[in-house]
């Protein structure tokens, strides 16, 4: 059996990428991916997940692939954005509250999920290139500040020190920062670090 020509373009075009979903829309049945599987054209990633064997998987890309919910944040959202030198090892991730990751959690247990009110799930949202230059999405500079600044508690010091002297010190968005500030009801803690710093 050769391989096929189509699979390996769409994977190609896809960050090296390919879930069952897409394979069966394009055609495939599950019977020819699993035989795919087992005859090396195809590399099982993750459940429901493929890649090629030649290609070297985005482990970021790989898992915002399992749900278009996931949005990267906190510590890994630092990382995307400069503000955190220390590359992590555990993946902050937010989903909206109520949506069933239990597979995913399930498969990854390198990842720390974040559930926020789904009229705030996207707010913020952005687009950020991997170390490997792939495109995933993540919150913007602004919103990570903020949702660091609520839950100061449990964000780790160094990357919290880090992260807030960063994004301080260099050029920043005070209309942007004061708007999510005000929507998650940190306006005053907010402005105590722009007047401080």
């Amino acid at each position: 059996m050769k391989r096929d020509k189509n699979v390996s373009n769409i994977v190609e075009k896809q960050d090296g990428i390919i879930l069952t979903k897409q394979l069966l829309e394009l055609g495939y049945n599950k019977m020819q991916i699993e035989d795919y599987v087992q005859k090396g054209f195809l590399i099982r990633e993750k459940w429901g997940t493929y890649t090629l064997p030649e290609i070297c998987i985005d482990e970021y890309k790989s898992i915002q692939c399992r749900s278009e919910k996931i949005i990267f944040s906190y510590a890994t959202a630092l990382f995307f954005h400069g503000m955190c030198d220390r590359v992590p090892h555990i993946l902050d991730v937010t989903v909206p509250q109520g949506d069933n990751v239990s597979r995913i959690k399930r498969d990854h247990s390198e990842i720390n999920f974040h559930y926020c009110k789904k009229d705030l799930w996207d707010l913020g949202l952005t687009t950020v290139t991997t170390p490997q230059g792939f495109k995933v999405n993540a919150y913007d500079k602004e919103r990570c500040i903020c949702d660091i600044i609520k839950n100061r508690k449990n964000i780790d010091k160094q990357i919290y020190v880090q992260a807030i002297k960063e994004y301080f010190y260099g050029s920043y968005d005070h209309r942007k920062l004061l708007k999510y500030a005000k929507i998650f009801n940190i306006e005053d803690k907010v402005r105590v670090y722009m007047e401080v710093m």
